[in-house]
């Protein structure tokens, strides 16, 4: 039946739903009014017909059509103006021929100033293009009819000159195209080259006039203002880029001269080229700095009215976000780098010359450090050169100091790896000098004074660096380490006897541990103590004294410095493994064999549990690894001595078991238990004991009880984890041996303990001794009646076998067809009920 609401109830439906139909409505009419509107907005089309298209966009635009136009009918002038040059030129006479060029000539290079007052610009650029090629012809025809016998080249000097010139004067009477000018440097680049190469001038002379013309195109180039009403783009591109490649040309020759003279004379005259070089590089950067700076200013100060001055170009806003050197700046450092590093090898191509032999790279490296320092330094410089220009001697002065640093490389590498050569030949006879002791396996570099003369000047500039960035820069940590190598190579350098050279370097190491704490760095110093340490031992090694005193003093010297805390996690280790070291050695002077070596080894992991106990988290472990790792270098010496290598390995396991003592390190037990067990594996095999539960009982026992203790903790767990691998340690391996024996003691035994673990796992009701004891009960039994089991098949008629496997086979079937019956009696069921 269908109820009615009470009538307020139904008046607050009906006007429910009368409000969602006005809201309806509404939308309907907004949107009726939009389609209105549009429909209103559409142009009416005709009734019939297809709709108009629109016209095709252009793919070019007029003026670069015009452009085209215009480049491809002055093209093709020239190519008619040259052709008729090559080819007709000897069907007129000379009279002919000079009116022809002269009326030619003059009417194309008019004809752009007429054009120009009609305001036909591309034309006249055009045209001005053909009468800058017919001049070109010109000098060629001219030197075919009347000049033929002139030299070629120097007639080119010559006509390259001469046309520089008329284009430059074309260009400033025509001052509105754009032509002339870029053309005329182009034709500037040639005339003095080609004058010396017609005079068959030599490599001096070749890079005079390279880096001539080079300056002048960089004068041309710094001088080009933006304010002027032509664009200036092509001439300044055609003088950077005549300065950069004549300019670059010119500096390798002079390079090249620089480093092939042999004389005084010949060294000065490749210096004063690259000088020359290098004044143009610096001024260029100079004025260009300054113009950015200029421009900078310019751009930084506001006007009056915001608005940009008449006659000059606004400078480009700087995006937001954007930071870093201006273009011009880079520009300009890059340049001042270029001059720098140019005087660098003038300078030190004068000093080459004056000094013996190998002296060259340190004489570089002086002129380097004296640039770079009055550049970065002096008062004059920083009041004259810009910042770009002073950063640009900087850099060249730190690049010439890098690549001093690779050269000296050579020396580093034999100085800190020539010890290690000594591992292959140990006790074999004290060197006679320090640098036999570096080269035992390495060839001695060339130039070492040298090399060590570099190293000490880069470690004074470092330091002086230091002393302005602050105490603790890259600059104060180069100082330390180029310095450390520096005192390193020492030794060998001067040769100094070979007790010297071990107390020089054992006097470095103590001095770098005892200044950790003023270096610029945490632990560098300790580092390099370390470093120096590892030297020192390995050059010990030559001679038996040598190597105990030093190994004495390393170890008691790394004890000391670990008394501090910042020095601990390093040093603490270290002694360690010096102490590891001294052990072994004692042993081999004193004669002992590699064995009782052994047991002396032991003393540095029996002092390092103890002293890992009292030390912090990170120094603790590291002392330890060092025990861990004695510990491990005695098991290798007494590993040809069973009695001895299970001595080492249960005094091993007293330290383990020590070390599990306390609350942090439980887990070091396991590693007691288990060198425990090795040690009376050893020892049962020194023995010659054959019996394998005297080997897996002493693991057995030791199992149940943690298995016990285990299900105690954890009554949830299972027996088989708890119990399982225990019991199979000692059942499995005495299985195999009771089936390999003859005799009756074994499997009795075996058999009453498979049955004792079989009582208990049933009393418990414990499933891991219930199976495997009652497995191993089973087959201990199966090998204790094979022989009667064996008899009893013999004795039985040969029909028996097939008729028990017919009645195993009848018996399987009638189950089978048993169990077909009763599923399909409960099919029937399930039926019966639907």
């Amino acid at each position: 039946m269908t109820t009615f609401p009470p009538p307020a109830e139904e008046l607050r439906l009906l006007d429910a739903e009368l409000r969602q139909l006005d809201a309806r409505r509404g939308q309907l009419l907004a949107r009726r009014a939009q389609l209105v509107a549009a429909l209103y907005a559409v142009a009416p089309r005709p009734l019939a017909g297809p709709a108009p298209s629109a016209p095709p966009r252009p793919e070019a635009s007029a003026p670069r059509v015009q452009n085209v136009l215009l480049v491809l009918g002055g093209v093709l002038l020239t190519v008619a103006a040259a052709a008729f040059t090559l080819l007709s030129w000897g069907d007129l006479g000379i009279a002919g021929r000079a009116a022809v060029l002269g009326a030619v000539t003059a009417a194309v290079l008019a004809a752009p100033l007429f054009l120009l007052r009609r305001g036909l610009r591309s034309t006249a650029e055009s045209v001005a293009g053909l009468g800058l090629a017919l001049t070109v012809l010109d000098a060629y025809a001219l030197h075919e009819a009347a000049l033929g016998a002139t030299d070629g080249t120097a007639y080119a000097a010559v006509a390259a000159a001469v046309l520089a010139t008329l284009w430059t004067g074309y260009g400033a009477v025509s001052a509105d195209l754009r032509l002339p000018r870029p053309a005329a440097l182009t034709a500037a680049q040639f005339p003095l080259l080609l004058g010396a190469l017609a005079v068959d001038a030599e490599a001096y002379g070749i890079s005079a006039v390279l880096l001539v013309t080079a300056a002048a195109d960089a004068v041309v180039a710094v001088r080009e203002r933006s304010g002027s009403a032509v664009p200036f783009g092509a001439p300044r591109i055609v003088a950077v880029a005549g300065a950069g490649l004549l300019g670059g040309g010119g500096a390798l020759i002079a390079l090249r001269l620089s480093w092939t003279a042999d004389g005084p004379g010949a060294a000065a005259g490749a210096a004063a080229l690259l000088g020359f070089a290098s004044m143009v590089a610096v001024g260029a950067a100079h004025r260009t700095a300054r113009g950015s700076e200029r421009l900078k200013g310019a751009a930084g100060a506001p006007s009056s009215a915001g608005a940009v001055p008449p006659g000059t170009v606004p400078p480009r806003a700087v995006p937001p976000g954007v930071s870093g050197p201006s273009p011009a700046f880079r520009v300009a450092a890059g340049t001042a780098l270029s001059g720098g590093l140019l005087l660098v090898v003038a300078l030190g191509g004068l000093l080459r010359v004056s000094l013996p032999g190998g002296w060259a790279v340190p004489a570089h490296l002086v002129c380097a450090v004296a640039l770079a320092g009055g550049a970065a330094l002096t008062g004059v410089a920083r009041a004259w050169l810009p910042e770009a220009v002073r950063r640009g001697l900087v850099g060249a002065g730190a690049a010439v100091q890098a690549l001093s640093l690779l050269w000296a490389l050579p020396l580093v590498l034999v100085v800190v790896t020539g010890p290690l050569g000594w591992a292959q030949r140990p006790w074999s006879g004290g060197p006679g000098d320090a640098r036999e002791a570096v080269t035992v396996l390495t060839p001695w570099p060339p130039y070492a004074p040298q090399a060590l003369v570099v190293l000490v000047v880069l470690a004074g500039v470092a330091a002086l660096s230091a002393r302005r960035a602050g105490e603790r820069s890259w600059a104060s940590t180069g100082a330390v380490v180029l310095g450390w190598t520096a005192v390193l190579g020492l030794p060998a350098v001067l040769a100094l006897p070979y007790p010297a050279g071990l107390a020089l370097l054992g006097a470095a190491t103590a001095a770098l541990l005892a200044l950790e704490g003023r270096l610029p760095h945490p632990r560098a110093g300790t580092v390099l103590a370390l470093i120096t340490s590892v030297d020192l031992a390995f050059l010990a090694l030559a001679d038996r004294t040598a190597t105990l005193a030093v190994l004495s003093a390393l170890a008691v010297l790394c004890a000391v410095a670990s008394g501090s805390v910042r020095r601990s996690p390093l040093t603490a280790p270290a002694a360690a493994v010096y102490a590891t070291a001294l052990a072994c050695a004692t042993g081999a002077a004193a004669g002992w064999s590699a064995p009782h070596t052994a047991l002396l080894v032991l003393a540095v992991p029996a002092a390092c549990a103890p002293l890992a106990a009292r030390a912090g988290a990170v120094t603790g472990l590291g002392v330890e690894s060092a025990g861990a790792a004695a510990g491990a270098v005695a098991v290798g010496l007494a590993v040809t001595d069973a009695p001895v290598l299970a001595l080492v390995l249960s005094l091993l396991g007293v330290v383990a078991a020590g070390t599990a003592a306390r609350p942090d390190r439980r887990q070091a037990g396991y590693a007691a238990a288990v060198l425990f067990l090795l040690a009376s594996w050893v020892r049962l095999a020194a023995w010659d004991v054959g019996t394998p539960e005297a080997y897996t009982l002493p693991v057995t026992v030791p199992a149940l009880l943690v298995g016990v203790r285990r299900r105690r903790r954890e009554p949830r767990l299972g027996s088989w984890p708890a119990y399982g691998p225990g019991l199979a340690v000692t059942l499995v391996p005495s299985l195999g041996a009771a089936w390999t024996d003859a005799g009756w003691t074994r499997p009795l035994l075996l058999g009453s303990a498979a049955l004792a673990v079989t009582l208990l796992g049933a009393r418990h009701r414990l499933r891991a001794p219930l199976v495997l004891g009652g497995a191993v009960l089973v087959l201990d039994a199966l090998h204790e009646l094979a022989p009667y089991l064996v008899q009893v098949a013999d004795g039985l008629p040969r029909w028996v076998p097939p008729a028990l496997a017919g009645l195993l086979l009848l018996a399987a079937g009638a189950t089978y067809e048993q169990r077909i019956r009763d599923v399909r009696r409960v099919r029937e069921a399930l039926g019966r009920m639907n």
